[in-house]
């Protein structure tokens, strides 16, 4: 039995497909706008659950001289703007435990990354915040070592936990996605949402920096909706190509909209809606 968790008037993982989408790091005010209102727009006609998703710093970078974002004061303050402006709620990462706190005052749902999905420090501070709590699984990991981070979580007295599939390391430079771990993650209690654009990465595929394969976006979407997956994430931005941070795997606002719809239809069929 899948545990339902209450985000203002919705839940995720039940009765409606749950997205969360937006750029990867913010760049500026206007890309963050524009992809917001673009993105509530979408879902409300298409009848989705949705949670605007930007970071205000992307701490795992391939090089030093990566882009990570406008920092933690300025992030937080251009998503409150977002949240206030198009009535959305918001998912966003930490990277720090010092950061929880900063980081719920603005978000609806804390963020763990899957590089750091192991830090136990990490954890219980977010599951402090009182905030829901996506744990991203870390490429490294089966879906059955996701039990006892999640229980970390619990431990600390937040029971709102929902976990993210983003594949998994397959060699070098490559992830692949493996659908089982979307039953073996219901089978845990806990609602499943399936990253579709950072499972298309080449993480270091261009040496000091990820490539990806962005035509793939849509079958591993469709594909985890059809195997259960009561949510999705998806990287968007207004132009891909032109992005800061992780161009190749992001889709733009034309292809949101075209998967969303298709993902939308197999998710009402699959669940008798």
């Amino acid at each position: 039995m899948v545990n339902s968790i209450r985000l203002r008037d919705f839940e995720i993982g039940n009765k409606k497909l749950t997205v969360l989408a937006g750029p990867c790091a913010i760049e500026s005010k206007d890309i963050l706008f524009k992809t917001a209102e673009y993105l509530k727009e979408l879902t409300l006609k298409l009848d989705i659950n949705f949670v605007f998703k930007s970071s205000y710093d992307k701490a795992n970078r391939s090089s030093i001289n990566s882009y990570r974002g406008l920092g933690i004061e300025e992030g937080l303050k251009l998503l409150k703007e977002v949240k206030e402006e198009f009535n959305i709620p918001i998912v966003t990462d930490i990277h720090e435990s010092a950061q929880a706190q900063m980081a719920a005052e603005v978000a609806d749902i804390i963020q763990i990354p899957a590089f750091l999905c192991r830090q136990t420090d990490l954890l219980v501070s977010a599951a402090k915040t009182n905030k829901i709590i996506n744990i991203k699984k870390g490429q490294f990991l089966s879906p059955s070592q996701m039990k006892s981070i999640a229980q970390k979580v619990i431990d600390s007295g937040n029971n709102k936990v929902t976990i993210t599939d983003r594949g998994v390391t397959f060699g070098y430079n490559n992830l692949v996605s493996d659908m089982r771990t979307i039953p073996i993650i219901h089978e845990m209690g806990y609602p499943i949402i399936f990253d579709a654009t950072h499972s298309v990465q080449l993480p270091g595929g261009c040496g000091e920096s990820s490539s990806g394969e962005r035509k793939f976006v849509p079958v591993l979407a469709k594909s985890a909706v059809a195997a259960g997956a009561d949510g999705l994430f998806f990287e968007v931005h207004p132009n891909p190509d032109c992005a800061l941070c992780d161009g190749a795997n992001m889709i733009n606002f034309e292809q949101a909209k075209e998967i969303f719809k298709i993902t939308r239809d197999i998710y009402n069929l699959v669940n008798n809606i």
